[in-house]
């Protein structure tokens, strides 16, 4: 299995894709850096990527990330035209790839982007091979949530 994950802060926490949490059990994570332009990174900055549309693509050896919007900033961009849903490059180690790989074709996983993150001044993305959810998985998860907002009403009266 991969590492065992800490989850990370919600300063460094630049977008979260919770319909991949909802849709997915999630069981191997991996952390994978982007190759990004200069505007990408300012419009990271200003909080402005969304991640709910997006997936992983896995072709010739490589991982792609596709269907991330990335808003670009009106001052960053002012000599060329900006594509803010461009196929994004994802940088894993090889041994990881071959996971990933594995896991997709043999095992029959999905690979989901869940969380974008900064780590020491980079961004980092963390990637899951995912098992999709029936619909009766996914009532209970509604259940399990409603519980426990509930729970954390009733201690707040107390």
């Amino acid at each position: 299995m991969g590492k065992a994950k800490k989850q990370t802060s919600s300063s460094n926490a630049i977008a979260q894709n919770r319909k991949a949490r909802f849709d997915y059990h999630l069981e191997e994570f991996f952390e994978a850096g982007l190759a990004l332009e200069g505007w990408e990174v300012k419009s990271l900055r200003a909080g402005k990527a969304n991640l709910t549309e997006s997936y992983i693509l896995l072709k010739d050896g490589e991982a792609f990330l596709f269907g991330a919007r990335f808003e670009p900033l009106p001052t960053a961009s002012t000599h060329f035209v900006p594509d803010p849903q461009r196929s994004r490059k994802l940088l894993l180690h090889r041994k990881e790839l071959a996971k990933v790989f594995s896991g997709v074709q043999k095992q029959g996983f999905t690979c989901v982007p869940v969380n974008l993150h900064w780590k020491r001044g980079l961004v980092k993305l963390d990637i899951a091979l995912a098992k999709g959810k029936q619909k009766h998985d996914k009532r209970a998860t509604e259940r399990e949530r409603d519980w426990n907002r509930q729970k954390q009403r009733i201690l707040r009266q107390n």
